[in-house]
């Protein structure tokens, strides 16, 4: 099955926010929740296309509630998920499956919340550090420096996204 999860703005509850609207829920009545992160709502669906196609439903809402959506599909990758725009891209078929892990944003998470994202460019199996728009969070940090386990959310970006 083909998980969609959003991750919520800071400061908003999303779930209450998406359940709270009637068009939103009604959208999202058929799918059973899960919370992976704080903050957030994952609904599992039959397909990338159906997936996509909930995103374009809660578009509005969207942009107002959520920062990120990411989309995991394990015919692609069981341990990353795809950004909206790049799980759009392959159902369009405008970008090959096999060519969706090059660019990535890594959140680490810290007491089930995701950290601010690094972004790095793996080539050949090797990471490469882009200059991002964002710092990992002082926790995030603090965690790397105490060698302590960090949960990583890994999310494939679209290629034609250019860092800053």
């Amino acid at each position: 099955m083909t998980v969609v999860c959003l991750l919520g703005e800071q400061g908003t509850d999303v779930q209450y926010e998406l359940l709270s609207r009637e068009t939103a829920r009604e959208a999202l009545m058929t799918y059973s929740f899960a919370e992976p992160f704080r903050n957030s709502l994952a609904v599992e669906t039959v397909s990338l296309g159906a997936a996509v196609s909930l995103c374009n439903d809660l578009d509005w809402y969207l942009l107002r509630f959520v920062d990120q959506a990411i989309i995991r599909e394990p015919s692609i990758t069981s341990d990353e998920w795809l950004s909206r725009s790049l799980a759009t891209a392959v159902r369009d078929e405008q970008i090959p499956p096999s060519k969706t892990g090059e660019r990535l944003a890594i959140y680490g998470v810290v007491d089930g919340s995701p950290t601010e994202p690094m972004y790095v460019t793996r080539r050949a199996n090797r990471m490469t550090f882009a200059r991002s728009k964002k710092r990992l969070s002082s926790a995030s940090r603090r965690m790397n420096s105490m060698n302590d386990h960090i949960c990583l959310i890994t999310v494939s970006l679209n290629s034609r996204r250019t860092f800053i």
